[in-house]
């Protein structure tokens, strides 16, 4: 295969170069250099996959790049793109395609957007609303009460950095509940087998990538238990040196310390996932542990989503595939996504009009008389 060979000839690059992505409603994004590309799977069994070109902030700002900054700039650049791809995947699903209410036809009238739009508004805005009350707020309530208890900086810190680990751990737990959302931990799952695959010297195939481990040290999950731990030490200083009796000051404190945290965070990630050192291993654990809960195994058919993802990304869409209107090529294999992928040729088979002439001029060998011999 000519991934293979091409990653046989540029193994170092390979590794350099990161891969990543996440997973959407029945699919897979990708992101690699100056692209992403985002598959799903459609009820009739048809794969939907869409590229797009993608220019990181720092290849803009280069000041963007620096480290402590970039954590930040990523931080965000992920929140951004990660909603617009949830969009994107529910459009190549058709889901939006439904007759909108009354009220979202007010709703759009009235503000002049989209109906997808608002409603993508309005999920943003109760998802920050929902993380500063429970990761920020609630923690600073606990923290404020056990410090008029009497406790100590070191006491009160540590019970709120756990209050917030235990909120996520809760929350992670009580989503894979739901049947839609545990499937797309399936094809969570199926985004680090995929990407572990790409980076390893094996062909990219459902079959190879499914002996990977689920589990991969870039992934989202172990940052947010990175920017807890972090939370918690440079909490515990700051409480120790600047304590803050007031409530709100505290939440806006905790508000205003985010960037620090996530600028932090973002390289202890980095720097452990690319080493090899045995304390990198022993940190990596606890993050990779915490993706049990947000990852589960996938099947063949998810797998497949996520190949022609990576397969998409890096070579584009396939010239020989069906496009839908909205210019998203249609496949029905993952091998179709391959660089090296060539179409079947497919013969016509003769029409009535041609098989009733070759029954005619062509005589049945029963039939032919036989000459006797004189």
């Amino acid at each position: 295969m000519q991934m293979a060979k091409d990653k046989a000839a540029n193994g170092a690059a390979c590794a350099v170069k990161d891969m990543g992505g996440q997973a959407v409603m029945e699919g897979v994004m990708m992101r690699s250099g100056k692209a992403t590309a985002v598959t799903v799977r459609r009820p009739d069994g048809t794969m939907v996959t869409k590229r797009t070109a993608f220019v990181a902030p720092k290849d803009k700002h280069p000041w963007m790049g620096k480290p402590f900054i970039r954590g930040v700039i990523n931080m965000g650049t992920m929140l951004y793109f990660g909603m617009n791809t949830l969009e994107d995947s529910t459009k190549m699903l058709g889901i939006l395609d439904e007759e909108p209410t009354k009220f979202e036809k007010w709703l759009a009238k009235k503000t002049g957007k989209g109906v997808d739009k608002i409603v993508m508004a309005v999920a943003i805005v109760l998802a920050v609303a929902l993380s500063i009350g429970l990761f920020m707020a609630l923690p600073a309530g606990v923290e404020s009460l056990l410090k008029k208890a009497g406790w100590s900086a070191l006491g009160y810190t540590l019970m709120g950095g756990l209050c917030k680990i235990l909120i996520l751990i809760g929350y992670m737990v009580a989503v894979a509940f739901v049947p839609d959302v545990r499937r797309t931990f399936q094809y969570h799952g199926a985004e680090h087998k995929s990407v572990h695959c790409f980076e390893s010297t094996q062909e990219l195939t459902p079959k190879n990538a499914q002996t990977f481990s689920r589990l991969h040290p870039r992934c989202g999950t172990a940052f947010l238990l990175i920017v807890f731990t972090i939370s918690i030490l440079l909490f515990l200083v700051l409480n120790v040196l600047v304590p803050i009796d007031n409530y709100f000051l505290r939440v806006l404190f905790h508000l205003a310390m985010l960037p620090v945290v996530a600028g932090v965070s973002y390289e202890v990630l980095m720097g452990l996932a690319h080493s090899n050192s045995r304390i990198a291993h022993i940190l990596r654990w606890p993050g990779l542990q915490m993706q049990r809960l947000t990852t589960r195994e996938p099947d063949e058919k998810m797998l497949e989503c996520a190949i022609v993802s990576v397969n998409v990304v890096l070579y584009g869409l396939p010239k020989h595939a069906k496009k839908t209107k909205e210019g998203w090529a249609i496949l029905r294999d993952y091998r179709e996504s391959e660089k090296d992928y060539v179409p079947p040729v497919v013969t016509a088979e003769p029409t009535e009009t041609e098989e009733t002439t070759n029954a005619e001029t062509t005589p049945d060998t029963e039939e032919v008389p036989v000459a006797s011999a004189s």
